[in-house]
């Protein structure tokens, strides 16, 4: 029953930031609200990025981002929309069977508010995250 709760929410919360991710205009993947902001392809493609570490983490016995001795890790870089839809979709089906709440999906969707704040100031119509939007209405 619990694992049937948290997959829901899991498959949920990952549709709901397809639906966001894939407003990212390809155009606009430089764009930042802020020169301390991240730009908007980057921000992007970090959330693509991120959902695949539930299953580094379930698969693995640590992660090391700057080994001794080695290149640090080097994340994917945005480079089309389509690209970083089909590696968010990749990494979540590798996560899927290892839902991790607190720090997987309290972070995807820490990075999809500040990704929806980034669209919005680029006047994109945002899709519905916790309820209907502005946009909906129109």
């Amino acid at each position: 029953m619990f694992l049937e709760y948290y997959l829901g929410e899991f498959d949920h919360e990952m549709q709901t930031t397809r639906t966001l991710l894939a407003r990212v205009p390809d155009a606009s993947a430089s764009w930042r609200p802020h020169a301390k902001s991240t730009p908007v392809g980057t921000l992007a493609q970090h959330i693509a990025n991120l959902v695949g570490f539930g299953a580094l983490i379930a698969q693995g016995s640590e992660r090391n981002i700057a080994p001794i001795g080695g290149p640090p890790h080097a994340p994917v870089p945005f480079t089309t929309t389509a690209a970083m839809l089909d590696a968010f979709d990749a990494n979540v089906a590798a996560s899927r069977a290892a839902v991790l709440r607190t720090y997987l999906l309290n972070h995807v969707i820490h990075h999809r508010g500040q990704l929806s704040v980034h669209l919005r100031l680029l006047d994109v119509p945002l899709p519905s995250i916790s309820g209907p939007t502005a946009d909906d209405a129109r």
